[in-house]
């Protein structure tokens, strides 16, 4: 099968939609001539024209209104935002309308819509530019999460949210842009809620979101001779398919959470408090451990930024502490 990149298989998603379905229309900003602020709608206006690759004058607020009304009257919009961060300008349409017109119209509303955005650390982009801020959306009723880490999820994951009848928010990390895996040529979905066993393993559970999943598997690699990691990529936070988390946990007994966003708060949060609260909870070797970011504004210089999120050594150390001990078999009361 052809390797394909992060970008390019994002744009053979939109331009496969888009092909196969006139309602679908791309709106944002520099989204037409230049390609997008990170090149996946390159090429796309040439093909479709002005009217279906819509650039925006600079007003989140104001485009995702619009994306969300002609949702409302049937057709299928794709919003790019450039950095997520610029997600809290168009909070209001997102939180307040897009969630909820379903539920308080009675289900006579629906609102196809998918929005786009680049999230992350890494680049030096520095603190208005470079959040995590996938837990905001992931608290909101009404609206799905997707974070896709490969090549071959982006695209599948992209085709689902397309064809879903909610909104959807697809967090796209900005170091995976470049990342290359096995694509097939042919339209595929990837059903959203459904995780995705990246490595497997025996001794720890290793679950991971996004550019952290490339992290976990470095780091799975690095302790192999000493430890069997299993690396678990939940793929969508809304919905999440904890029974997969679950049958891993079961088996290994021990469990790492670990995500790029703020620590405090974070969504690794929620996965380790539906563990907590499920049975497997009583048959844990070890505590839980979450891994996540400090609680400061990304740093724009390249070393403190990396200081601010875990990195391989950190989840390499926190393998090693897990697996030490915990050795008695009698379950917890």
């Amino acid at each position: 099968m052809r390797q394909l990149s992060y970008r390019d298989a994002l744009n053979e998603a939109l331009d496969e939609a888009m092909a196969a379905d006139e309602r679908v229309y791309l709106i944002g900003e520099d989204i037409g001539i230049y390609g997008g602020g990170f090149g996946v709608t390159q090429g796309l206006q040439a093909k479709y024209g002005k009217s279906r690759v819509r650039d925006t004058p600079i007003s989140e607020s104001a485009l995702t209104g619009v994306a969300v009304g002609s949702a409302m009257t049937g057709l299928r919009p794709i919003v790019e935002l450039q950095f997520s961060d610029f997600i809290t300008i168009a909070m209001d349409q997102l939180v307040n309308q897009a969630a909820k017109v379903h539920y308080m119209s009675g289900g006579q509303l629906k609102v196809p819509l998918v929005l786009r955005t680049a999230g992350g650390s890494g680049t030096g982009a520095g603190s208005q530019h470079s959040q995590s801020l996938e837990n905001w959306l992931a608290h909101i009723p009404g609206l799905k999460v997707v974070q896709p880490a490969t090549a071959y999820d982006a695209k599948g994951l992209l085709h689902a949210a397309i064809a879903d009848d909610n909104p959807v928010i697809i967090y796209e990390h900005k170091l995976c842009y470049q990342e290359m895996s096995q694509v097939p040529e042919s339209y595929y979905e990837i059903p959203l809620g459904v995780a995705d066993i990246k490595r497997e393993g025996t001794d720890v559970t290793l679950v991971a979101t996004s550019i952290m999943v490339y992290k976990a598997l470095e780091a799975a690699e690095q302790v192999a001779n000493d430890i069997s990691v299993e690396v678990i990529d939940p793929r969508t936070l809304v919905p999440l398919d904890i029974e997969t988390l679950l049958a891993s946990v079961a088996k290994t007994r021990r469990v790492i959470v670990v995500t790029e966003s703020v620590k405090r708060g974070g969504f690794g949060g929620e996965i380790v408090a539906q563990i907590a609260e499920s049975d497997v909870a009583r048959t844990l070797k070890q505590p839980i451990r979450r891994l996540g970011g400090e609680a400061v504004p990304m740093p724009v210089a390249a070393e403190l930024e990396q200081l601010a999120i875990p990195q391989v050594t950190t989840i390499v150390e926190a393998l090693y502490q897990m697996s030490q001990g915990g050795e008695d078999e009698h379950e917890v009361n």
